[in-house]
């Protein structure tokens, strides 16, 4: 009775053991074949508010790799161009370079509370002697032009979309 009872227990350990393996194969198929979407530049900032915090691909070419931080992108193409960021810094060697690119896309909204911030520090960093006059103008006038655009377009906002760097591919 206890080699029957014995081989039954591993029986059922067996099947149980086969049971779960096929669910984690079943769990890394469903991974390997969902697709990331891919977005052409040109439709980039119609489509991205369909992808906010989700991973979509994009391919272009490196415009510019920012001298400063080193940690922003413009990518290119003759329908459109994105901002790529990052939290480590790209190498600069990528600009003129076509390259395809996965990342998150991110969504900056700017409003009237956003203008009148962007305003406040215009005004105190022009006070301050941070900016010289013509820059002052230049973010005055950039300031009424994301107002006029939301009037025009009558919304209380404004989206803006980047990508936030997961990988990358050169294409030869």
């Amino acid at each position: 009775m206890k080699k029957i009872v014995f081989v039954l227990v591993m029986a059922l350990a067996v099947i149980s053991c086969k049971t779960d393996d096929k669910k984690v194969q079943d769990t890394n198929k469903t991974s390997e074949t969902a697709e990331i979407p891919f977005l052409a530049l040109g439709e980039f900032d119609a489509k991205a508010g369909e992808f906010v915090n989700k991973q979509v691909k994009v391919q272009g070419i490196v415009d510019h790799v920012c001298k400063h931080s080193g940690k922003k992108i413009l990518l290119v193409s003759d329908e459109g161009n994105i901002h790529i960021t990052a939290e480590e810094r790209f190498d600069a060697a990528l600009t003129g370079s076509e390259i395809a690119f996965n990342g998150i896309v991110v969504e900056e909204r700017i409003d009237e509370s956003y203008c009148l911030k962007m305003e406040e520090d215009n005004i105190k960093s022009h006070s301050e002697g941070a900016t010289n006059n013509e820059l002052f103008e230049t973010k005055k006038k950039n300031i009424q032009a994301y107002r006029d655009q939301m009037k025009a377009e009558n919304t209380d906002h404004i989206s803006l979309y980047t990508l936030k760097y997961v990988s990358h591919s050169v294409i030869e």
